[in-house]
């Protein structure tokens, strides 16, 4: 049975859920003072461990003011504390060979940290510095300002990034997941200080913090340093403090209201050789049950170089060198696309191939054989994906806040052994009869 990750009950301060794993592995999750939630995954014979600090808050959930508020924070947690310089912070990990760095996300942000397992409780004592007690030093956000503006137009010199960031903004249309996770050069530029300090104080608590760990950890130990930490930082933990609920929990019914319904078609003009195309449109959110099926439908479509759309758009016709279908689910909508890069004058004919395929693939389905393929496909990446301890880590953040449960590698490769032919083809009608968008980045107009 997988792990269940309560919010209440069980999920109140002081308690404590263990289930054991694959290969001798043992899942820890305890809930501590202040609702803070600590999981780990205790990986026998291991030397070294991936620490994370996961906030439940991503470029979703910025207000009108505060757009780019999420990205900046992530950069400027690593810019100093009341304790702790820019380098210091920098200096404490290469010290000891470690590496820190963080993502943001549209529905989470998280900070992390590859150590020795007998560096853990240096690297928790800084990352909790950075949540709890970063600075925000007006100077360094004025430089950071720069810095990120530099990512920014590094990306939007990246013809397959801006393909993608334009079609969630074509799927999505108004609702906060369209926006860009890291802003837009113009929010970047606007946003104030006060604003992004406003960002922090109002998300950055401990009802919102869930720590993951995973390699060579104690989890008994973890839990102590991490509530030493807290309270070193000033945060108060109260006795009675609970975790903040899900958002799959907390969401009302009108979340989704402003995806469009209708597709749309967006051109963006750039220079280039080659033109970057996606089809697709909305897809499973992140705890839909079906989610397994559309790993196995993505497989079959567009998954490998077996796949449909690899096999007739490129090994048949020679029409593209990348070629594939992505999906991506969060709390209450998610996206489904299928990608080509192409010669700009093959771009109507791609687009029809790309149509054709998925349209074939909602109408007659998929073979028994290709059923088998994918599914050994999907096994087989799944337990090569988590053969290191950032994995592994990532996959406790994502199971606390997103899934609400935590499968063992067994019960994933279940689930993904159910699926039926029929299964897919049905899913595959589904999304081909929703709202479709195209978006083509090229030397297309002026």
């Amino acid at each position: 049975m997988p792990l269940d990750l309560p919010l209440s009950g069980p999920g109140q301060p002081g308690s404590d859920v263990t289930a054991g794993q694959d290969g001798g592995a043992i899942v820890r999750r305890t809930v501590l003072p202040g609702g803070v939630r600590v999981l780990t995954e205790s990986m026998p014979g291991l030397r070294s461990a991936t620490v994370g600090a996961w906030v439940g808050v991503g470029s979703r959930d910025e207000r009108d003011g505060h757009h780019g508020s999420t990205h900046f924070l992530e950069h400027l947690l690593f810019k100093g504390t009341s304790r702790r310089s820019a380098m210091d912070i920098a200096e404490a990990f290469d010290a000891v060979g470690g590496e820190a760095n963080a993502a943001t996300g549209k529905e989470h942000t998280c900070y992390y940290a590859r150590v020795l397992d007998a560096d853990v409780p240096m690297a928790m004592d800084v990352i909790a510095d950075m949540i709890t007690s970063a600075r925000l030093d007006p100077d360094e956000l004025e430089i950071e300002r720069g810095v990120i503006l530099e990512e920014l137009a590094m990306n939007d010199d990246d013809p397959s990034d801006v393909v993608h960031e334009q079609f969630s903004e074509a799927v999505l249309g108004a609702h906060p997941l369209g926006r860009p996770i890291g802003g837009t050069p113009g929010t970047i530029k606007a946003v104030p200080r006060d604003a992004v300090w406003a960002h922090y104080r109002e998300h950055y608590g401990p009802t919102s913090l869930v720590v993951t760990a995973a390699g060579g950890i104690d989890h008994d130990a973890l839990c102590g340093q991490v509530s030493q930490a807290l309270a070193a930082g000033g945060w108060e933990l109260p006795a009675d403090g609970v975790p903040g609920g899900r958002r799959d929990l907390v969401a009302d019914a009108s979340a989704a209201a402003g995806v469009p319904t209708a597709g749309t078609e967006l051109i963006v003009h750039r220079t280039t050789e080659q033109a970057n195309v996606i089809i697709g449109g909305t897809g499973l959110t992140a705890t839909d049950e079906r989610r397994f099926t559309l790993s196995v439908l993505s497989a079959v479509l567009g998954g490998g170089m077996s796949s449909r759309l690899f096999q007739e758009i490129r090994e048949k016709r020679g029409l593209a060198y990348s070629v594939y279908c992505f999906a991506s689910g969060h709390a209450d909508t998610g996206i489904f696309g299928l990608y080509a890069g192409c010669t700009p004058a093959k771009v109507d004919e791609v687009l029809d191939l790309l149509s054709q395929e998925w349209e074939r693939l909602a109408s007659d389905g998929i073979t028994a054989a290709e059923l088998q393929r994918s599914i050994g496909q999907l096994s087989g990446g799944l337990v090569l994906g988590l053969e290191d301890t950032g994995s592994r880590m990532s996959r406790l953040g994502k199971a606390e806040l997103v899934h609400g449960e935590l499968l063992s590698q067994g019960e994933s490769l279940e689930r993904i052994r159910a699926v039926t032919v029929a299964e897919v083809q049905e899913l595959a009608a589904e999304l081909a009869a929703r709202p479709r968008s195209i978006v083509k980045v090229g030397p297309f107009g002026a």
